[in-house]
């Protein structure tokens, strides 16, 4: 297994893997993001590739690995010793079909011998229940059928069925594809199935990139980082996970392992600000819908902090005990308790995502009366709540705090419900504006540190995080207010590590934290830009793209000290913190040449 998260993502908005640097399929959950992982290769290694999908070339010697252009399209080349080498193309198709867009839970897998006589074992080993069972086997003449509760899978292949059955190594003389998805019979050959599902793949990925709005600098990032982050929507519903997996640690021998399969709304505000800027319109629609349908199904205006993909409610969390976690690192949860928590800025995060329907003249569902009136009942209980102890929004377990962060989301709840009644014309316009005024004044009051000169994270604290950098951007405090660059200042000195940012370094549940929070070190940078700090902005930036691994991907956290990737990949968060840094940093096309 890589020992720096060197793994590539697949996908097509209905569910999405993990291949490692050999070319083997680790983590897959399906039918979709937040399913029973039927290939937890990722957090549980067990010998003769059980629980993974591989192309094992025999004596392997070396692997590349890159994205065929503009697209998810991944092609991994395998190298033997004696100089042999395979070509391994894998996909998840997705490309329109009869006036909609096709995405299958599929992978099809093609390979091809490139130089000499390579021997390759194609190992397909799924697993159910958390690891705990096999499905059962069935076979054909061209395809094999795995039988999982609730699931079953059919590999059609034109390889041998018994090679592949019993993995037994042969030398690959002709190209072979694997066809792994719905338990249905192809209508077409293999071959020109795969062949044309590629092709079509392709083309629908090339020109979704191509409209993709980008900064000059730092394009090829970009455009990775929103391929990832789009491969990261759950088309089905528009809701966006946090991560594709759960469970791989924050650090080394830590307990602090996650399930990020779910859909958190406070990430809806920064992955709504980047969809738009990238300008992909569909997205954020598509998101900008199950943000309104977190809205409407709210009782009495009350939200939870995360929801799973489908908009359920129940996160129920418990362990996986058959998995024994990345690298044998445990515990693997299932669920997150966090569903449970009071986290009181989820109601400024959700405002602040829906206001974009009021003003993109761009999109084919404007927000209106309904959509308003569902957002003041938010609004009012972020009046209701904003001085109110809670969980905060790194979601301590063991206790709660009254938090600036969920404080100042909660003013700005109310604030923007003011400028939405302008620009709808309602009268409820001004009571919007006082409100928010009162809540802004009594916030820098009750958060503000004399001992300090800035802000603190919790009322009447004297200690910072990372959210206190975004003040700026959400329009709280202008970026040349004395009282920001106090609290900039005093973020720095606490909280920066070399080029990184931890988020806090206050001693939590599981006690102090090692390990810098990636999106916390982009806040910083668009801080540092907000200032007039360029130079140092964008040295941190490019400092954190060399962060990425191989596939140009990031996780949740970062080593400061050897620069590894921990905690849930690939991390929409990071992705998105990427992407609006480099659309801040970038200098403008027309200045370009």
């Amino acid at each position: 297994m890589s020992q720096n998260l060197d793994l590539a993502v697949v996908g097509n908005c209905s569910w999405g893997g993990l291949i490692d640097a050999s070319g083997r399929l680790v983590w897959a959950c399906l039918p979709r993001f937040d399913s029973d992982p039927i290939f937890p290769a990722l957090l549980d290694q067990r010998p003769d590739g059980d629980g993974s999908f591989a192309i094992e070339l025999l004596d392997l010697a070396a692997s590349e690995q890159h994205y065929d252009g503009n697209t998810p399209i991944l092609v991994t080349t395998l190298r033997d010793r004696a100089g042999a080498e395979v070509e391994v193309r894998d996909f998840a198709p997705r490309f329109e079909h009869y006036g909609r867009i096709y995405r299958p839970t599929m992978l099809i897998r093609r390979l091809r011998p490139l130089r000499g006589d390579p021997r390759v074992r194609i190992v397909l080993r799924p697993r159910c229940g958390y690891g705990a069972q096999h499905p059962a086997v069935t076979r054909g003449s061209h395809h094999l059928r795995f039988v999982a509760p609730g699931l079953t899978l059919r590999l059609t292949t034109n390889a041998s069925i018994s090679f592949v059955a019993d993995a037994t190594p042969f030398v690959l003389d002709r190209p072979i594809d694997l066809i792994l998805g719905p338990d249905e019979s192809l209508t077409a050959s293999i071959e020109g199935t795969a062949r044309d599902f590629q092709e079509r793949t392709s083309g629908y990925w090339t020109e979704w990139s191509r409209t993709l709005s980008i900064p000059f600098e730092w394009q090829d990032a970009v455009i990775r980082a929103a391929i990832a982050l789009k491969l990261c929507h759950f088309e089905e519903t528009g809701a966006i996970v946090a991560a594709l997996t759960t469970s791989i640690p924050e650090a080394p021998g830590t307990e602090r392992t996650w399930d990020y399969r779910y859909c958190w709304p406070r990430d809806a505000y920064f992955v709504i600000h980047a969809l738009n800027r990238l300008g992909t319109t569909k997205t954020m629609e598509s998101y900008l819908a199950y943000i309104g349908q977190l809205a409407a199904s709210a009782a009495d205006g009350r939200l939870q902090p995360v929801y799973g993909v489908g908009l359920e409610a129940n996160l129920a969390e418990g362990t996986a005990p058959e998995l024994a976690g990345y690298r044998g690192m445990g515990p693997v949860r299932i669920g997150n308790q966090a569903y449970l928590q009071p986290q009181h800025d989820v109601y400024g995060s959700v405002v602040l995502a829906a206001t974009h329907s009021f003003f993109d003249r761009r999109l084919l569902h404007p927000g209106g009366r309904r959509l308003f009136e569902l957002l003041e009942r938010l609004a009012e209980q972020a009046s209701r709540l904003w001085d109110q102890p809670d969980a905060g929004p790194w979601e301590l377990r063991g206790r709660n705090h009254v938090h600036t962060f969920s404080a100042v989301m909660c003013w700005a709840a109310c604030d923007r419900l003011g400028r939405i009644a302008t620009r709808l014309g309602d009268g409820r316009a001004p009571h919007w504006r006082e409100t928010a005024a009162r809540l802004r004044g009594a916030i820098l009051e009750r958060a503000w540190s004399p001992s300090r000169g800035s802000l603190a994270a919790q009322f009447g604290g004297d200690q910072v995080d990372a959210t206190l950098l975004l003040l700026s951007g959400l329009g709280f405090l202008p970026a040349d207010d004395p009282r920001f660059l106090g609290t900039l200042a005093a973020v720095e000195r606490d909280l920066r590590r070399g080029p990184y940012l931890l988020r806090y370094a206050a001693a939590d549940d599981f006690g102090v934290p090692h390990t810098a929070f990636s999106v916390c070190t982009f806040w910083y940078v668009e801080a540092l830009a907000a200032v007039g700090r360029q130079e140092e902005a964008r040295e941190l930036f490019e400092n954190m793209l060399a962060r990425r691994n191989r596939l140009g991907l990031l996780s949740e956290d970062l080593d400061p000290a050897t620069g590894e990737l921990w905690g849930n990949f690939p991390q929409t968060y990071s992705m998105v913190g990427l992407v609006n840094a480099a659309m801040r940093l970038s200098k403008p096309w027309e200045d370009a040449f």
